[in-house]
């Protein structure tokens, strides 16, 4: 599902939270057996290619959890690795941001209840993955 981000009223650009482990995941691509690589290479791509389909600027903030916890921030993509559980973490950050547009990435069908209570977009893997 891709869901279109809302406008924003002010200067500040949407903020879009990825669930790290539930859109590496999405993929049966050997992710298992470099949990952190993988993680890597998804903050790369987010990097490199934004959040496809959603031109304009938007902040980008990818979670990571478990053995992916550590990965390095970039230009273009904040990493927050998750002291517990991903899920907990993107719920605080969707509900810090309130009034702000978010959009969550994930196909996690109790966090994409969890934040779209919080006002938040949701939308699935493949808007990462094209």
């Amino acid at each position: 599902m891709s869901d279109p981000l809302p406008a924003v009223p002010s200067s500040v650009p949407p903020l879009v939270i990825v669930d790290g482990a539930n859109v590496v995941g999405s993929r049966p691509d050997g992710w298992w057996r470099d949990r952190r690589g993988a993680a890597e290479r998804l903050r790369d791509r987010l990097a490199g290619e934004g959040l496809p389909g959603h031109p304009g600027p938007v902040e980008i903030v990818l979670v990571v959890e478990g053995a992916a916890r550590g990965v390095a921030s970039v230009p273009g993509v904040r990493v927050e690795s998750a002291p517990g559980s991903g899920d907990e973490r993107i719920v605080e950050l969707a509900a810090a941001s309130a009034g702000r547009a978010r959009l969550v990435v994930t196909a996690d069908r109790e966090l994409r209840r969890r934040v779209t209570e919080l006002g938040a977009e949701v939308t699935g893997p493949r808007t990462v993955w094209g």
